[in-house]
């Protein structure tokens, strides 16, 4: 396996444990009161996930390192409201892996700002997994298969991911190790639930993930 996707299953961690995941897995300092906005796009600018053209609020600035990258296929919808869930999840499954690949402190409130509940339990502690085992990763992870189902201000959105086309990394040393060989262990097959809150943000609440060689061959 080349990076571990979150198998979700987070069940049993609790809520007291959310500032302890977050800041000792992310090596953050804390919520911040102001983070840097932006309308944000995606890595690759693909305009499946590009942001609304209307968006109701400003979404945290997170910046991927130069050696990680999305790719997002499909396109857009055609439905404004089915292209706006897309592009906050792109932003969010951005802001996750910047926090384990690039800057750990700045991402936790673009975390916080797109997921809640056990969605927000079970991203911090696939984070806090990574940094237990000083691992990393580097290289293109494609989202695709991402399909949207609406109903009024709550959404549900599963979708498949590659990450043949990534690599494990040390953190400690910096090596990245290319001759891990692809294998049916790198689909991740994702179910997410979203509710769009009071910004107009569709924040994941829920998120359940497994084995995807089977469903997204």
């Amino acid at each position: 396996m080349r990076r571990r996707h979150h198998q979700v299953a987070a069940g049993g961690v609790t809520l007291t444990l959310l500032g302890a995941l977050v800041l000792t897995g992310c090596g953050g300092a804390g919520s911040k009161d102001a983070a840097p906005k932006e309308s944000a796009g995606v890595s690759d600018g693909t305009p499946s996930a590009s942001a609304p053209a209307a968006a109701v609020t400003d979404r945290p600035k997170v910046v991927m390192p130069a050696d990680v990258r999305h790719v997002y296929e499909g396109g857009r919808t055609g439905d404004p409201v089915k292209d706006a869930v897309l592009a906050d999840n792109a932003r969010n499954l951005e802001a996750i892996d910047t926090a384990i690949t690039g800057d750990r402190a700045s991402t936790e409130p673009a975390l916080r700002f797109y997921n809640k509940d056990k969605a927000l339990l079970a991203v911090a502690d696939y984070i806090k997994s990574y940094y237990a085992e000083n691992r990393s990763f580097v290289g293109t992870t494609r989202y695709y298969r991402r399909d949207v189902t609406v109903s009024g201000a709550a959404a549900t959105l599963t979708y498949c991911a590659d990450a043949t086309q990534t690599y494990p990394k040390d953190r400690r040393t910096g090596t990245v190790d290319r001759s891990v060989p692809g294998s049916a262990s790198d689909y991740t097959f994702f179910t997410e639930r979203l509710r769009k809150n009071d910004n107009g943000v569709w924040q994941s609440f829920d998120v359940t993930s497994g084995p995807g060689a089977d469903k997204c061959a």
